[in-house]
């Protein structure tokens, strides 16, 4: 560890660093850094254990790199990084590391929403919406949003009515379609996107997995609609007819 911070230390050297290193800032990192994590996903998806190894070192490199421009600029360094992690899993594990009562890992989780609760109230957060990042990708950030609303009860009592709900937002989002109103529209979907994400929290399904799933099946099956037809050219030829034609034969083979 300590070896790969000093590589960080002389890579921001503003004498002797790499310029590109020197250039950066907080805000030039971080779309590096969400990459990064997308990345470490992507190879425990398709379990390649070496790809694992490389990518997850990739990761720590975006908290060494993060933690080295806080300490240029006096906020903090990577060990206060480690003390900051290292106190709140012993905080919010104590039947681990103190004396609580918890044995199921459900109660835990429990447990653990009532931890951030008590944190978020130190830092004087006053609403259960507060610290739900608005820099996340909007389907994880419509999940964390329900999820604090649930824990004041309001919540669907399970996912039927979800169902509903998704149906009547499509409804209305053909009215809205109708009127061509392009505002409308867009908040209409929006509605039906959040109930999707909604039912997938009821169904305990995460959203963004199930579109990963999807996102796939849907490129592998039109792969093969190109493969059958000869070719991306001779596809493209084909009219929508034919092209649904070969869509359900593709279906029928998985």
């Amino acid at each position: 560890m300590e070896r790969l911070l000093q590589i960080m230390r002389r890579l921001r050297d503003p004498e002797q660093g790499c310029p590109w290193d020197v250039a950066q800032n907080f805000a030039s990192i971080a779309p590096y850094t969400i990459e990064e994590a997308y990345e470490v996903a992507d190879a425990i998806r398709r379990n390649d254990q070496h790809d694992l190894c490389d990518e997850l070192g990739d990761l720590l490199l975006q908290v060494v790199f993060h933690a080295q421009m806080a300490d240029e600029a006096g906020w903090f360094g990577f060990q206060d990084v480690v003390t900051s992690i290292s106190d709140k899993m012993e905080r919010r594990h104590p039947h681990v590391f103190a004396d609580a009562d918890i044995q199921t890992a459900d109660a835990q989780a429990v447990a653990w929403e009532v931890s951030k609760a008590e944190e978020r109230a130190a830092r004087g957060m006053t609403s259960l919406m507060d610290g739900v990042a608005p820099g996340l990708p909007e389907w994880m950030r419509a999940k964390k949003l329900q999820k604090r609303a649930a824990e004041a009860g309001f919540d669907w009592p399970g996912p039927a009515p979800v169902l509903d709900k998704l149906e009547e937002e499509g409804a209305e989002l053909r009215e809205a379609i109708a009127t061509d109103d392009a505002e409308h529209v867009a908040e209409e979907l929006g509605d039906l996107l959040f109930a999707a994400v909604n039912l997938a929290r009821q169904l305990k399904i995460d959203p963004g997995v199930a579109l990963r799933a999807a996102n796939a099946k849907f490129e592998a099956r039109f792969r093969a609609m190109e493969t059958a037809a000869g070719g991306t050219k001779a596809f493209s030829e084909l009219n929508l007819e034919q092209q649904e034609a070969l869509w359900q034969q593709i279906k029928k083979t998985g």
